[in-house]
């Protein structure tokens, strides 16, 4: 099956300071990936290390310093914000920033309905925007006549969710979609996703810091940080035999589900965001447990072991690799 989504390293560069003392910060670094209908491909990694500026480019809310991002085997052109062609949909972090509070929530659905003229008549659109409403678990009725303010966060989401899926899109792009909501419904969301991937068979970019939601996606995944891939392969195997040392401390800093059990985790923040994307050598250097000389010096090379792709040192040539391995 062909690639849904494939990009090719993918860079953004970004620059800060005046023009006489600038720093050049390389947000996203040669960041290259593919997709499949059918299938969830999630971005991971903490706040800041990237993953939301690559969902910026392959939007079009930012042009990429270099790199391509093809979507069905066609570039995407310089200054086309792809989100609003009918084959690629997007679900953002804030539900209550999606709708204007003084706005009805179905003048949204309708206006869709409209703008991709996907209905002859009001009644044949209310058809439509039902059945996609009945696929998040909503209906026209609940919906009618009601504004933002009367719903839950939740709610909001699935509504987004809903609008999306009017045009029958191929990709959805999902940037922090649970983050803004409640706990108690953050899995019936994650649920929907799983959904649409396997009834649908839609493809899903999903973007997020939360391993255990993207774990029960499963999928690919593509651990990230300060703008670089460190690790990428099955969601599974990533994260149950995490290679490289930032994902084992990522996994590591899940919290047990037994409130008994004191949190072990050994991440710290030892140097600010923009040190550590400014760092030669290796960006997680400076957090590392098994840091060596090399790795404040040379940028490592993509290393593939089993099937997943790692960006360390400790893998790089044979000791490397019969290390892990053995």
């Amino acid at each position: 099956m062909p690639a849904i989504l494939e990009t090719r390293n993918l860079t953004k560069v970004f620059y800060r300071g005046s023009l006489l003392a600038r720093d050049r910060i390389v947000a996203v670094d040669n960041v290259s990936f593919q997709m499949k209908r059918g299938e969830v491909f999630t971005l991971a990694g903490e706040s800041g290390c990237g993953k939301t500026t690559v969902a910026r480019m392959i939007l079009g809310f930012e042009h990429p310093t270099s790199g391509e991002i093809v979507y069905e085997n066609n570039e995407a052109k310089k200054n086309e914000k792809v989100w609003f062609n009918q084959r690629i949909q997007a679900v953002f972090q804030n539900p209550f920033e999606t709708f204007n509070p003084l706005r009805k929530v179905e003048g949204y659905l309708f206006e869709t309905v409209r703008n991709y003229r996907l209905a002859s008549d009001r009644s044949a659109a209310e058809k439509l925007i039902n059945s996609k409403l009945e696929a998040v678990g909503l209906s026209f009725s609940e919906v009618q006549g009601r504004y933002p303010s009367e719903f839950s966060g939740g709610q909001l989401q699935r509504i987004s969710i809903a609008r999306s899926l009017l045009v029958d899109p191929s990709l959805l792009i999902a940037d922090e979609p649970v983050s803004m909501v409640d706990a108690s419904i953050r899995m019936s969301i994650v649920n929907l996703f799983k959904h649409l991937r396997d009834e649908l068979n839609m493809g899903i970019l999903y973007i997020t810091h939360d391993l255990a939601t993207a774990y029960y996606l499963n999928g690919q995944i593509a651990v990230m940080f300060r703008g670089n891939t460190m690790e990428m392969g099955p969601v599974q195997q990533v994260l149950m035999n995490p290679l490289h040392p930032y994902t084992q401390l990522l996994r590591e800093s899940i919290p047990e589900a037994d409130p008994a059990k004191k949190w072990q985790g050994r991440i710290s923040i030892a140097e600010t965001e923009q040190e550590e994307y400014l760092r030669e050598g290796c960006k997680f250097a400076g957090r590392c447990p098994q840091v060596m000389e090399i790795c404040k010096k040379q940028v490592p090379d993509i290393v593939s072991i089993d099937g997943v792709q790692v960006k360390c040192h400790l893998y790089s040539g044979t000791k490397g690799r019969q290390k892990e391995v053995s």
